[in-house]
């Protein structure tokens, strides 16, 4: 149970790395830009949608027993490095 904690936890981070590429990439959108800010913002959710949906449906599929513990830890990684990055993006200010 302990593993499957800590890696969900690992996913959850792993999850929040779309939503940052995506932050990013609204920082080079220009006024003319097709695909604009809330578009940029858009794929990185998408991203992260993906990859947490895949762990999840990995993690049900192949070890049902530890998909509760797991799906709590993905949720608590990726809240955590969300809260991480905004309180050092604040503090930097």
């Amino acid at each position: 149970m302990v593993l499957s904690i800590v890696l969900g936890l690992v996913v959850g981070v792993l999850g929040f790395l779309p939503l940052f590429a995506g932050l990013k990439l609204t920082k080079r959108v220009t006024k003319t830009s097709n695909l604009g800010y809330l578009g940029a913002l858009l794929v990185g959710m998408v991203g992260s949608f993906l990859v947490l949906a895949v762990a999840l449906f990995a993690c049900v599929t192949l070890a049902r027993e530890v998909a509760v513990p797991f799906t709590w830890s993905v949720a608590g990684g990726l809240i955590v490095s969300a809260i991480t990055y905004g309180v050092v993006t604040m503090a930097r200010k």
